[in-house]
């Protein structure tokens, strides 16, 4: 059953609200650039092929396994990116976080105001304990952001995933309700 309404959070500089049809070419620049998904574990070559992730994100909240938001400037006129939390278990009271961002706003401090908005709410509203990050090892920018919003480095999965053909280590970070 999906989240009634759909929990939309507003801040003094960002909205994060529900994707809509009109993000469908701010969904597809951002995975159809090589920049961004270097590191994420999905890409577009079209328009079509992107209509899979925003019905990623609209599965998400109807089979309540996470919910991603459209991050957006506060007044919804400019697309920043995405974020949100997947993988979601009730029973163990925990989820996966993620997130990109369009380039032209990198290194803008979005993303470190839209993380601890979106752990808040998986803290607070769904009654999580623990909220993990998997960052791929060589992704030094986003090991980087994990550390600098308090995340915990717990290891590596040393091998653990086949991107492009080749293997993959994968970094586990995890943020606790309590810490």
């Amino acid at each position: 059953m999906p989240l009634t309404p759909f929990p939309t959070i507003k801040t003094e500089r960002l909205l994060l609200r529900q994707f809509v049809d009109s993000d469908l070419q701010n969904v597809f620049k951002g995975l159809s650039e090589p920049d961004i998904i270097k590191y994420y574990g999905v890409s577009y070559d079209s328009l079509e092929e992107t209509k899979l992730q925003m019905k990623f994100f609209a599965d998400l909240e109807k089979d309540e396994t996470g919910v991603w938001w459209a991050v957006c400037s506060s007044n919804n006129n400019i697309f920043y990116g995405a974020g949100g939390l997947n993988s979601l278990s009730k029973v163990h009271k925990k989820a996966e976080i993620g997130f990109w961002l369009l380039k032209d706003f990198w290194g803008k401090g979005i993303m470190f105001e839209t993380l601890p908005i979106i752990c808040n709410y998986g803290f607070d509203s769904l009654g999580l304990h623990r909220i993990e990050g998997l960052v791929e090892t060589e992704n030094a920018n986003c090991k980087k952001a994990m550390h600098k919003l308090n995340f915990k480095h717990e290891g590596t999965m040393k091998d653990c995933e086949i991107k492009n053909g080749k293997y993959i280590s994968l970094d586990i970070y995890a943020m606790f309700k309590n810490e």
